[in-house]
């Protein structure tokens, strides 16, 4: 039995997620909830009118296809071994969470690194917003007004499936986007060294 690769695969699943990206996430979905409680309590006590068309099925029906291409190639990249881990929970892992430091430490001694580090703020921007999103949604649309005319509606769970069904596909997008724009931490990420030790690792000698 080898006892290298049995302790790895021991290793213990929350290690392997960033304590701040959990955290940052939890905070953004939590404040979605609770603002769209409060968005609830105010609603109108006047009802709409449904508008036929505007629960938009056919369009969303294009936006499920593209999710299941996207589910269908994460499956097939785990069964290649191209993938390791639960996909899902990689936006907070420990890795992601060295290379979103990565690419602002880069940016402050690299101008060319600037304009990678603009973008990538804008793309974590709309995936912080989608998990809001996702949290203001359950509430929010307790308000029959707020599902009667919406993407899924009139239902309440109607609205729920077409608007997680948009923010999986947007922040699905966005993750890419980001895999592809940040620089890799190296091996140091995967070590049991802190987060900061491993940035400090990839980062540059000082000159004397």
């Amino acid at each position: 039995m080898n006892t290298k690769n049995s302790g790895y695969q021991s290793h213990p699943f929350s290690r392997s997620l960033s304590r701040r990206l959990v955290v940052t996430a939890g905070l953004l979905f939590i404040g979605g909830v609770s603002i769209g409680w409060l968005h609830y309590l105010h609603r109108s006590a006047i009802p709409l009118r449904h508008v036929p068309g505007s629960s938009a099925w056919w369009q969303h029906a294009v936006v499920a296809a593209v999710a299941v291409a996207i589910l269908g190639t994460i499956w097939l990249a785990r069964r290649s071994g191209r993938i390791h881990g639960p996909v899902l929970l990689a936006p907070v892992g420990r890795r992601a969470g060295l290379r979103i430091s990565l690419l602002y430490r880069q940016a402050s001694w690299q101008p060319v690194s600037v304009c990678r580090a603009l973008l990538g703020t804008l793309l974590l921007i709309l995936f912080m917003f989608g998990i809001f999103r996702a949290g203001f949604q359950i509430t929010s649309a307790l308000d029959p007004n707020n599902t009667v005319n919406a993407w899924g509606g009139p239902t309440y769970i109607g609205g729920m499936a077409c608007h997680y069904l948009d923010i999986f596909v947007v922040m699905a997008g966005c993750a890419w986007l980001l895999h592809l724009l940040m620089p890799h931490s190296g091996p140091a990420a995967d070590s049991s060294s802190s987060p900061r030790e491993s940035v400090a690792a990839t980062a540059p000698a000082s000159r004397p």
